[in-house]
């Protein structure tokens, strides 16, 4: 379940801890028995020294038994009319149809970023169109994630398997939520990796409306310890988003449970901004959350009609409480540590910022007036 590539010195460590075998050199030294893999507890090492000729062997393999695979696909297609022929043809394909797939697996873990190998991988797979070897994909991308956690051509070809399950069966919420908690974990060991939470941000679409709230609420306390990462928000703003378009019919009770959600990330938004000092990630966030709920109050049906007096009292209320967050922000309390001088910097362009949008928000709001009486 993980792989990773070792230096040659690392054994040595590795083999005392486990307690593995090992030769004694004249001078007493410890050795250990095995410089080149180490396999113990599902992992696997690979010794960096024997990595090039390795990977060398490893391309030679599977291109040759691509070329093969190639080749008696091309027969089999030519002699369709011999039915003899064609049975034949079908068990040598399947022969190096493994062929391809066990070397590209062994090449992949070398050398993760190899296109052709990622697609000679898919060529087989679609054409068997199993679950099973759906699986095994999901698996093989896991392990290369596992050592080359920003690895491009992994995270792409996760998609791409998710994406032919999605067309064959139904059923996805299992694997979108194994999807989820691998790319935390992988979050945990790479910081700020772009390409594993835009692959979550990419799972969103498939989610139904009730996992989504449950991935807001399951990723609160990882946002919470994480400030500075704003993938993380960014993935927070993507479910919010695909909260808010989920709806079924006109109920109003959606409409509710939305805004609910924005008062709620407003609230840890806020705790986190006066917890955290200088953290320009927390009010880019506060910036979306804010335009959110300046669009609910606007938009909702209240707005157009007698209701307009409660909408103001809720946008007053609303500016009141974030003068009192900027008049708490906006202070220096000193003039040594860069962060305070940030807090106020950030605090005072989000409220420019905030005050042009609800300029823009009004004047669309009495042309919608208008445009109704």
């Amino acid at each position: 379940d993980e792989v990773g590539l070792i230096h040659p010195s690392q054994f040595i460590t590795l083999s005392k801890e486990c307690s593995e075998s090992s030769n004694s050199s004249s001078d007493g030294a410890f050795r250990p028995a095995n410089t080149k893999f180490w396999n113990r507890d599902h992992k696997l090492g690979i010794s960096t020294e024997i990595l090039l000729p390795v990977c060398k062997a490893a391309k030679s393999a599977f291109m040759d038994a691509m070329k093969q695979y190639k080749t008696h696909s091309d027969l089999s297609v030519n002699k369709r009319e011999d039915k003899n022929m064609v049975y034949g043809h079908s068990s040598s394909c399947q022969s190096f149809e493994s062929e391809v797939m066990k070397h590209s697996r062994a090449l992949l873990l070398l050398s993760c970023d190899l296109g052709t190998a990622w697609n000679a991988r898919k060529l087989v797979v679609s054409k068997k169109q199993q679950l099973p070897m759906f699986t095994d994909e999901l698996h093989l991308s896991a392990l290369v994630l596992s050592y080359s956690h920003k690895s491009e051509q992994a995270w792409s070809h996760r998609r791409w398997v998710i994406k032919m399950i999605c067309e064959k069966y139904s059923n996805l919420q299992q694997i979108i939520a194994k999807e989820s908690e691998l790319v935390e974990k992988i979050a945990e060991r790479s910081k700020m990796n772009y390409r594993a939470w835009n692959h979550r941000c990419w799972l969103v679409s498939y989610m139904t409306r009730e996992q989504m709230l449950y991935e807001l609420k399951k990723s609160r306390d990882w946002a919470g310890l994480h400030v500075a990462d704003n993938s993380c928000f960014h993935y927070r703003r993507r479910l919010m988003l695909g909260i808010s378009e989920n709806k079924q019919g006109d109920d109003p009770s959606y409409d509710v449970e939305n805004y609910q959600v924005v008062k709620e990330e407003l609230d840890l938004n806020e705790a986190l901004i006066k917890r955290y000092i200088g953290r320009e990630a927390l009010w880019l966030h506060r910036r979306f959350l804010s335009l959110c709920l300046i669009r609910h109050l606007m938009t909702t049906t209240h707005g157009i009609s007698c209701h307009s007096t409660s909408m103001d009292n809720e946008i007053n209320i609303f500016l009141d409480k974030e003068l009192r967050l900027l008049d708490s922000c906006s202070t220096i309390q000193d003039t040594e540590f860069e962060d305070f001088k940030g807090q106020a910097i950030y605090s005072t362009m989000y409220f420019l910022w905030l005050i042009k949008v609800i300029q823009i928000s009004l004047k669309s709001r009495f042309k919608l007036f208008f445009y109704y009486y």
